[in-house]
């Protein structure tokens, strides 16, 4: 199976690539400078910022800067699902991904949760998808119980603040 990757370059632009298009690319680099061959013709690249695990560049070619960004099948399906791969912030609070149905509520007000421990299970695509605490911490409040119908966004779960 051919993957599929797309390019979004300053939020305003996508292309769609696969593998054989990249297979068709040479790239020679030093560090900061690359050229990139296609079709015989050679395009002189500076780039200036990387974000490896974002997948995220910041580029120059011909003095004018490109943001780009590059995503994949997992990307984009998990984008389409209404979720994220999740950042390094500290949450109070836990919405639901994606609209659903509670299968299953795991804490009380007032439990002590470590990070990693299993909050609630959501049903949703026929998938059930167990939400996490995101950090050590007590449970303020639960906004949900087992059978409900939550939407997008909505407010399941909610941590004390810690100070």
């Amino acid at each position: 199976m051919e993957e599929k990757f797309k390019a979004i370059v300053n939020d305003n632009f996508e292309f769609s690539l696969n593998s054989k298009d990249l297979e068709a690319l040479d790239v020679i680099s030093d560090n900061k400078k690359s050229n990139i061959i296609f079709n015989n013709k050679s395009l002189a690249i500076e780039i200036f910022e990387t974000d490896f695990t974002k997948r995220s560049y910041t580029i120059s070619i011909k003095g004018n800067r490109y943001q780009v960004r590059i995503e994949n099948e997992l990307d984009a399906l998990i984008s389409k699902m209404g979720l994220s791969l999740g950042n390094a912030s500290v949450e109070n609070e836990i919405h639901a991904p994606m609209p659903g149905l509670i299968l299953e509520v795991n804490v009380s007000e007032g439990d002590i949760v470590k990070k990693g421990d299993f909050l609630c299970v959501l049903e949703a695509m026929k998938m059930e998808n167990t939400l996490t605490a995101p950090r050590d911490g007590v449970v303020k409040s639960v906004n949900i119980s087992k059978g409900e119908t939550v939407d997008k966004g909505e407010l399941l779960i909610e941590f004390a603040k810690n100070d």
